[in-house]
C-alpha cells in the first residue's frame, strides 16, 4: 500500500486554474467551463472547491442575524475558552497561536456561530472547535459563513455533463472541501457529515479529537465525484493534491483572514475577497 501510495503522488500532478472571487450569484459552471478550457485534456480530473461552489450558490448564513441560545453561550465562554484553550487544544497538537486565540474566543459572534452549529448540525459537531458539520466563515466577509452542500454528488454529475456538452472532453468532477479525512491503514473517517462511499462520515467532535489525538494521516475530504468507481485512497489522494494546489486564499482561517486584512473579524468586505487570488478549480491530472 505504502508503493502504491508514493507511485500515485509521484504519476499525478496538479495545476490551480486562478479565477475572479465567487459572489452569491455566479454562475459557477460557467466560470469552471472558462477557466479550465485553455488546459483542459482528456482523463482530467477537475477539482473544484465546495465552500466556493456554497458561495456562489448563496448557501450562505449570515450569523448576525441569528440570536445565541443558553447551549451556545455556553459553548462560546466556557467549552471553547477552558476546554479547548487549556486541555483539548494541546492534547489534539493544535497550534500555539491557534490555542491562544480559543482562550479570546469572542462571545458574542461565537456565541452566534456556536447556536447555528447546534441548529444546523448538532449538539457533536457544536463541540468542535471550528467547521462545526461543514460550516466555514473563511474566505467569506462580514458575519457571513457557508454550508456544506446537500446535492453536492447530484452537481459533480452535472458539472461533468456539461464540460462534455461545452468542451468536448471526458473528465471526471470532484468536489472536495479543506476538511479533514483520517486513516488508518484502509479505513477512513471524517467528522463532517457527509463524503463519498468509503469515507465514514460523521461523529463530528469524537472522529475529529481521534484523528488528532492519535496523529493520523489526514487530507482534504473528497465530498463527491462524478466518477463513481473511484477508489477511495485514489480520491483522498486526488482531493489532497487539489488541496495543496488551491492554497488557503484569504486566510486559513477567519482569525488568520481578519489579521491578513487588518480588521475586526467581522469586518472583511467583499471588495477585499476580490483582490485576493482565489484557486476554487484545479486540474488533477496523470503527469
Amino acid at each position: 500500500m505504502k508503493k502504491y501510495k508514493k507511485a500515485l503522488t509521484n504519476t499525478y500532478q496538479s495545476i490551480g486554474i486562478a479565477t475572479p472571487y465567487w459572489r452569491p450569484g455566479e454562475d459557477f459552471t460557467i466560470q469552471v467551463i472558462n477557466s479550465i478550457k485553455p488546459r483542459i485534456k482528456n482523463g482530467d480530473i477537475i477539482t473544484i472547491s465546495e465552500k466556493a461552489i456554497s458561495t456562489a450558490s448563496g448557501n450562505i448564513i449570515d450569523e448576525n442575524t441569528i440570536k445565541a441560545g443558553s447551549i451556545a453561550r455556553f459553548l462560546a465562554k466556557h467549552w471553547m475558552h477552558c476546554v479547548w484553550g487549556y486541555v483539548l487544544g494541546p492534547v489534539c497538537h493544535l497550534r500555539r497561536k491557534t490555542i491562544r486565540r480559543f482562550r479570546t474566543y469572542p462571545l458574542s459572534e461565537g456565541g452566534k456561530h456556536k447556536q447555528l452549529a447546534v441548529r444546523q448540525a448538532g449538539f457533536s459537531q457544536a463541540l468542535m472547535h471550528g467547521s462545526e458539520g461543514g460550516i466555514d466563515g473563511s474566505n467569506l466577509p462580514y458575519s457571513y459563513v457557508s454550508l456544506p452542500l446537500k446535492n453536492a454528488q447530484q452537481l459533480a454529475m452535472q458539472i461533468r455533463q456539461n464540460i462534455k456538452n461545452k468542451l468536448h472532453f471526458n473528465v471526471s468532477v470532484m468536489i472536495t472541501d479543506t476538511d479533514k479525512t483520517y486513516s488508518i491503514r484502509n479505513f477512513h473517517f471524517t467528522p463532517r457529515p457527509d463524503t463519498i462511499r468509503g469515507i465514514h462520515s460523521g461523529g463530528g467532535f469524537p472522529a475529529y479529537v481521534a484523528g488528532r489525538l492519535l496523529k493520523l494521516k489526514q487530507r482534504a475530504t473528497p465530498v463527491a465525484t462524478s466518477d463513481t468507481g473511484m477508489d477511495t485512497e485514489m480520491a483522498l489522494q486526488v482531493a489532497d493534491l487539489a488541496n495543496r494546489a488551491r492554497g488557503f486564499g484569504a486566510g486559513r482561517n477567519v482569525w488568520d483572514m481578519a489579521e491578513n486584512f487588518d480588521v475586526p473579524l467581522t469586518e472583511v468586505t467583499w471588495e477585499m475577497l476580490d483582490r485576493v487570488e482565489h484557486k476554487p478549480v484545479v486540474i488533477v491530472r496523470r503527469a
